[in-house]
């Protein structure tokens, strides 16, 4: 009994949840000579069956047992067992709660809204980084990537496995200590999304409450540039999201930027802070360039009120991580663009959460 509970403590790290409590734990032998153990995986491809091997040695090792692992594969009726303990937990708690339990009033989970008026300012690159970053001081971290046109977090995270869905439950996929979800893994790269409102509305509004994030620390959405559907559908879904701006130090970046956070405000979400992206580019003898002119990240935190976070330095690197799928603050998290990151998430974290929580919805 001993054995059995052992392995059942150990915790699947793509669901973090033990393994014991979602019907994972098959057939445990014991015998004078040795132990067997059987793991049960929803489907054959599960995405971490090599690490819950790995851990069940660890803990049966613990427990003064050698043990062989076998994983099998579960049939309709246990995966469905694995989405029935998920949906469980998914369900909402108390009386009057009409969210998941991670977006209820009082849940700990921070609801970090990435946003910017345009494109190109790196805005995703911050978003993954940040959340790595943060993974990194021992957070639990999710990213939804909610720019469902112009996706990019599949490719720049290069994941090694897809989310896995189990009925009408997905699960995110696991890498870099991170959650991740994207329209990008549902459809071929070189499709366009083409929908309307409500298409849009629903596609992100399931992925908020019926996919299965636990109970994270901090989930970051990676908006789309600008204002429109998302941030609408966001502000109904979401009691609570706040904003952080990412511009580039040019003046007609900060006053595109600009609107942006207004747009949020107008939406009652407040905004934390501003992340200005690509600040300088130091050459090898120390000349520093301000390739995008400077003053922009100073000038939007000033006009809105709120601290500029970092001034994030302009490297090749961080280029080649998200072009590579090995992001900058995995590939080199010691350098200076990985230091930087670890600095934002370090004041992110330490801002606490914004403590508002709207009843409704205004406009104008």
């Amino acid at each position: 009994m001993q054995l059995r509970d052992a392995v059942a403590s150990v915790v699947d790290p793509q669901l973090d949840l033990a393994i014991g409590d979602v019907g994972m734990v098959g057939e445990v032998h014991e015998a004078r000579g040795g132990a067997t153990v059987e793991v049960r995986v929803p489907i054959a491809t599960w995405p971490t069956a090599e690490t819950l091997v790995a851990r069940i040695e660890d803990a049966a090792g613990a427990a003064g047992r050698a043990v062989a692992v076998r994983v099998t594969t579960m049939d309709e009726a246990g995966a469905r067992g694995v989405r029935d303990a998920l949906r469980a937990r998914m369900a909402p708690r108390g009386h009057g709660d009409q969210a998941v339990p991670f977006l209820a009033r009082g849940a700990a989970t921070r609801v970090l809204g990435v946003s910017s008026g345009k494109g190109g300012v790196g805005k995703s690159s911050v978003t993954v980084n940040l959340a790595i970053a943060l993974a990194a001081l021992g957070h639990r971290v999710g990213v939804l990537d909610a720019d469902v046109y112009g996706f990019s977090v599949p490719k720049m995270v290069a994941a090694a496995a897809e989310p896995v869905v189990l009925g009408d439950t997905v699960v995110p996929t696991f890498a870099h200590g991170v959650r991740w979800l994207s329209m990008g893994w549902f459809v071929a790269d070189d499709q366009p999304v083409i929908w309307r409102g409500p298409l849009l509305h629903k596609a992100i509004t399931q992925f908020v409450t019926e996919a299965w994030w636990g109970e994270p620390d901090f989930l970051l959405v990676d908006m789309p540039p600008g204002t429109g559907d998302v941030a609408l559908t966001l502000s109904e879904v979401v009691p609570s999201v706040e904003v952080y701006v990412v511009t580039t130090p040019q003046p007609a970046a900060q006053r595109v930027a600009q609107r942006s956070a207004l747009a949020a405000r107008k939406l009652r979400q407040p905004v934390r802070g501003v992340v200005e992206n690509m600040s300088a580019f130091e050459g090898a003898d120390g000349t520093r360039y301000e390739l995008f002119g400077r003053g922009g990240g100073e000038a939007l935190a000033a006009d809105l009120g709120v601290p500029l976070l970092a001034q994030l330095p302009f490297v090749v690197a961080i280029r080649e991580g998200g072009d590579d799928g090995v992001p900058v603050t995995v590939a080199d998290p010691g350098g200076p663009a990985g230091e930087a990151f670890r600095a934002l998430a370090t004041r992110v974290a330490a801002q606490g959460p914004a403590r508002v929580y709207r009843q409704e919805l205004r406009l104008g």
